[in-house]
C-alpha cells in the first residue's frame, strides 16, 4: 500500500494550516493524502445548518488539494478527536498532520493541550502546524546528544530533498553541572563543538555528512544555555520554516516521566510547524 499523509480536522478554523501544509508536502514529496474529519457533535440539530463546519473546512481543502496539484481522498468519522485520531493513525502508521483543534482555554487549562496526548499515542511521524510559513525552504533539525532524533533527522532529510530546502542541524549545549571528562569537553569547548571527540560532536558531524552526502545545502548551529529558551531564540533569529525534533516517547528510560517536554514546549508556541517522529532501531 503506498504510503499516505493523514490530515485530520475537528472542523475548527485553526487546523486549516495543517491542511495547507500537509498539501505542500504530499505535494513536494509525492504522496498522496487522506482529509479524515472528525465529527465531534453529531446532532440531529446539525441537519438544520446551513453549512456543516466539516463541510465548509472539506470544501476549503479540496481547492488547496487541487491547486497543489496532489491526490487525496476524503474520509469522515463520528467521536473525540484525541481519541479518534490516534486509533485511525495506528492502522497504517502513516505521518499525520494535524494543527490546533481550538479547545477553550479552560478546557486546555485542566485537561492540557491536546498535542501532548497526541505525541504520546500516535507513534508515526507528527506534524503539528499552528500556522502556515511556506514554501519550507528553511528547515532546522534539532539534535540530542543521544541519538534519539535519527528518525526525526532523516525525516527531515527527506523533506528537504524533496522541497530542495536549506538544512541547519542545531545542538544546544545547556548549563554543565557534572564534573566529569565529557562534561567538561562541553562545557569549554561548546564554540566547536563540531570539532571534539564527545558523543554531540560525533552526531554533528555524522549528520552533517549524511545531509551532504544526500546533496542537502546544510550547516551546523551550537548554541550554549537553556535548551528551549536557546531552540525558541534560533527559530526567530532564523526565521525557519519548519522545525524537526524527537519525541521524548522515543526513549524507554525513566527521565521521560520528570523531565520537560521540550518538543511540546516548543510547538505549543505556536511559531512554527514542528515535525517529529520517533526514534526507531531497525531505521
Amino acid at each position: 500500500m503506498k504510503p499516505e499523509i493523514f490530515i485530520f480536522t475537528n472542523g475548527h478554523p485553526t487546523t486549516l494550516p495543517a491542511i495547507e501544509c500537509g498539501a505542500w508536502l504530499g505535494a513536494s514529496m509525492q504522496v498522496p493524502l487522506r482529509l479524515i474529519g472528525v465529527d465531534e457533535n453529531p446532532s440531529p440539530a446539525q441537519i438544520d445548518e446551513e453549512v456543516h463546519p466539516l463541510e465548509a473546512v472539506f470544501e476549503d481543502a479540496v481547492q488547496v488539494f487541487r491547486r497543489a496539484g496532489v491526490k487525496y481522498q476524503l474520509e469522515v468519522l463520528v467521536g473525540h478527536a484525541e481519541e479518534v485520531i490516534p486509533k485511525r493513525a495506528q492502522e497504517q502508521n502513516e505521518m499525520v498532520a494535524v494543527g490546533p483543534l481550538g479547545r477553550p482555554s479552560l478546557k486546555r487549562l485542566i485537561s492540557g493541550r491536546s498535542f501532548r496526548y497526541l505525541m504520546e499515542e500516535v507513534r508515526g511521524p507528527l506534524l503539528y502546524a499552528p500556522r502556515v510559513k511556506l514554501p519550507m525552504r528553511k528547515i532546522l533539525v534539532c539534535l540530542g546528544g543521544l541519538g534519539y532524533t535519527v528518525t526525526a533527522q532523516a525525516l527531515a532529510f527527506r523533506v528537504a530533498a524533496a522541497a530542495r530546502a536549506e538544512v541547519t542541524l542545531l545542538m544546544v549545549v545547556p548549563p554543565v553541572e557534572l564534573d566529569y571528562p565529557e562534561a567538561r569537553v562541553l562545557r569549554d569547548n561548546w564554540h566547536r563543538l563540531v570539532e571534539t571527540d564527545t558523543l554531540a560532536g560525533r552526531n554533528l558531524r555524522q549528520g552533517l555528512e549524511i545531509a551532504r552526502t544526500a546533496g542537502l545545502a546544510a550547516a551546523v548551529t551550537v548554541r550554549h544555555g537553556n535548551v528551549m529558551d536557546e531552540i525558541l531564540s534560533e527559530v526567530k533569529t532564523g526565521n525557519y520554516d519548519l522545525l524537526c525534533m524527537g519525541s521524548p516517547f522515543s526513549s524507554t528510560a525513566l527521565r521521560q516521566l520528570y523531565t520537560p517536554n521540550i518538543t511540546a514546549e516548543i510547538a505549543e508556541s505556536d511559531l512554527v510547524p514542528v515535525l517529529t517522529a520517533r526514534f526507531a532501531r531497525d531505521g
